[in-house]
C-alpha cells in the first residue's frame, strides 16, 4: 500500500478514536494503526520516500540550524541585487567551532511557502551563498550545507539575471575552496538547484531524502509525456538515498525514525550534530592541497566507481 494511502487510513482510524470510549474497540484502533504503519514503512517504495522527503511536516534548515548549532548569526544579500529567502546562511557555532551554514529554506505553510518561493532560490540565492563560502574561506571556516530544493527557480525574471551562470559559479567556485565542505540532503535534492550547494568533500543523506536530476513527475513528462506515471519514473531514477549510496554518490545515510522524521526529529539532531564534529576534525587534518585534490577525486570517480 502506497503510504499516503496508508496516512490517510491512519487519520479515518483517529477519528474514530477520538470517537469511542469503548476499552476493546479503542486497542483493536490502536492495533491497526500500528499493522497498518508496520507494513508502510516496511515496504516503501522510491515514490514513497519522495512523499516522505516533501511532507511539509518534514523538519527544515532552521530546525537543524537552531539545534545542532549555537550563536547563529544569520547574513544577508549578494551584494549585487536583492536577498533571496529561499536560501538561508550565516556564521554559527558548533560546539566552539566556528563554522559557516548555508541551506535552502522552505516554508511550514503557503505563506511560509510563498515568501521563500517554495525553496526555489533565484540567481541572488546562490551569489549570496557563494559570498559566504568565498567569506568563511577567507576565514578558515568549515562549510555545512543543507540541501532541501525541488530546483533553482526557472522563471523568466531569473534567467535574465543569470541563473545558470550562477549555478556554474557556484559549481566551479566550490571545487577550489580551501576549507573543508559537508552537504547534508535532508529532503529534495533537485537538480542544479541542489547541485548548487553541493559540491562537497562529504555528501550526507537522511535515509528518506532523494536527490536527483530532476523530479520524478518532471522525468515522466519527458520520457513518456505522462506526469502520472511519477511513481514508475522514482524507480528508474534511481534518486533514494540507499540507490545514491550504492553508486558511490552518498557517503553517509543516517536513519529516520518509523512514523516519519517530524514524530521524533530530536535523535537525528544529536546524531548529525556528534557526527559533524567528528567528520570536521579529520577532514581538518589535512592541508588545503590534499582537501582540494580529494575532493576532484571524488567527482571525477562518480559515474565510474563500483558499487560499495
Amino acid at each position: 500500500m502506497p503510504l499516503k494511502e496508508a496516512e490517510d487510513q491512519i487519520r479515518l482510524l483517529d477519528e474514530r478514536l477520538s470517537k469511542t470510549e469503548d476499552r476493546e474497540e479503542r486497542q483493536a484502533i490502536l492495533d491497526e494503526k500500528n499493522r497498518i504503519l508496520k507494513d508502510a514503512y516496511e515496504n516503501l517504495t522510491s515514490y514513497d520516500r519522495v512523499y516522505l522527503a516533501r511532507k511539509p511536516t518534514r523538519p527544515g534548515v532552521r530546525d537543524y540550524i537552531k539545534n545542532i548549532f549555537s550563536e547563529f548569526y544569520e547574513l544577508h544579500g549578494d551584494r549585487l541585487m536583492r536577498d533571496d529567502p529561499a536560501v538561508i546562511g550565516g556564521i554559527a557555532s558548533l560546539d566552539g567551532i566556528a563554522v559557516t551554514v548555508i541551506g535552502h529554506c522552505k516554508g511550514k505553510n503557503l505563506e511560509e511557502n510563498i515568501k521563500c518561493n517554495f525553496g526555489m532560490p533565484n540567481p541572488e540565492g546562490y551569489r549570496k551563498a557563494l559570498r559566504l563560502m568565498k567569506q568563511a574561506e577567507k576565514f578558515n571556516r568549515p562549510i555545512i550545507t543543507f540541501i532541501d530544493t525541488p530546483g533553482a527557480y526557472p522563471g523568466i525574471e531569473s534567467e535574465e539575471h543569470g541563473q545558470g551562470e550562477a549555478i556554474a559559479r557556484n559549481l566551479l567556485e566550490m571545487g577550489s575552496l580551501q576549507v573543508p565542505i559537508i552537504s547534508i540532503v535532508i529532503g529534495e535534492g533537485g537538480s542544479g538547484g541542489a547541485l548548487a550547494m553541493s559540491v562537497a568533500d562529504r555528501i550526507w543523506m537522511l535515509e528518506n531524502a532523494v536527490y536527483s536530476i530532476l523530479s520524478p513527475e518532471g522525468f515522466a513528462s519527458i520520457l513518456w509525456k505522462d506526469a502520472s506515471r511519477a511513481r514508475e519514473a522514482a524507480e528508474l531514477m534511481k534518486l533514494t538515498s540507499f540507490d545514491l549510496y550504492q553508486m558511490g554518490i552518498a557517503d553517509r545515510l543516517f536513519a529516520e525514525p518509523k512514523g516519519g522524521l517530524n514524530q521524533n526529529s530530536r535523535s537525528i539532531y544529536q546524531r548529525l550534530k556528534t557526527a559533524l564534529k567528528a567528520e570536521l576534525e579529520q577532514l581538518a587534518k589535512l592541508n588545503k592541497r590534499t582537501l582540494i585534490e580529494q575532493r576532484y577525486k571524488k567527482y571525477r570517480r562518480i559515474g565510474d566507481c563500483s558499487p560499495k
